[in-house]
């Protein structure tokens, strides 16, 4: 794919890119070229991150293209202002079609950078992790499912799906059986919506499925939806 076709938005605050599974965000200490990197080279304009994906998840990137822009688009992040909604292959089945999981997120993270979960709903609420999931569709041997993740904390969504034994397609790290061939997991960040803070124009931003086929299959569930 060429990187044209991952910029979906571009206005004079912020561009919306669609990043691909395995890119970074920015640069890290393998030395390979970073979206932020490629966005810049693109535009020939310094660009500026107000929230990041894990590398191998795939989809929505907002880049902010002058500090004052940065600054307040942050803090929508912040604040929780802004709508996330993820797609996510699992394995095995939800608990239920529709509902919420509620966990308590291990703060400190180990050395692999693995979170940890614990369904205590009333203890600590600054650890408390909220995501709001529905069911779209099932295939022989994976359910598609959408998130809304109310919380934001470290590996979110990957943690909580495999504490109620539904690890992301690939994700060996959370449990999966095995991992993706290209060293993906099936998450996809699908949907920004947001009100901006200056215009208060309602902004929603949506990324294209990943161009394998077993995603290209989950079309005919979110058409039915």
């Amino acid at each position: 794919m060429q990187f044209s076709e991952q910029v979906l938005v571009k206005n004079h605050q912020f561009c919306v890119i669609n990043k691909l599974s395995g890119q970074p965000v920015q640069p890290d200490k393998t030395g390979d070229t970073s979206l932020l990197d490629m966005s810049e080279k693109y535009f020939h304009h310094k660009l500026y991150l107000v929230h990041r994906l894990d590398r191998p998840v795939s989809g929505l990137i907002l880049l902010a293209k002058k500090p004052a822009s940065a600054a307040q688009l942050s803090n929508l992040f912040k604040t929780r202002k802004v709508e996330k909604t993820y797609l996510a292959l699992v394995e095995k089945e939800m608990p239920e079609t529709e509902g919420t999981l509620i966990h308590q997120i291990d703060p400190s993270p180990k050395k692999n950078n693995k979170s940890h979960t614990k369904e205590d709903a009333d203890a600590d609420t600054e650890n408390l992790a909220v995501t709001h999931y529905k069911v779209l569709g099932k295939t022989t041997t994976y359910t598609l499912v959408q998130l809304k993740p109310v919380t934001g904390k470290h590996h979110q969504i990957r943690a909580q799906l495999a504490s109620v034994g539904c690890p992301i397609k690939g994700d060996v790290k959370y449990g999966a059986r095995r991992g993706n061939k290209d060293r993906s997991i099936s998450l996809h960040a699908w949907k920004l919506s947001f009100k901006h803070p200056v215009s208060n124009e309602e902004n929603t931003f949506e990324a294209p499925l990943p161009e394998d086929s077993l995603w290209q299959a989950c079309n005919e569930f979110i058409n039915k939806k």
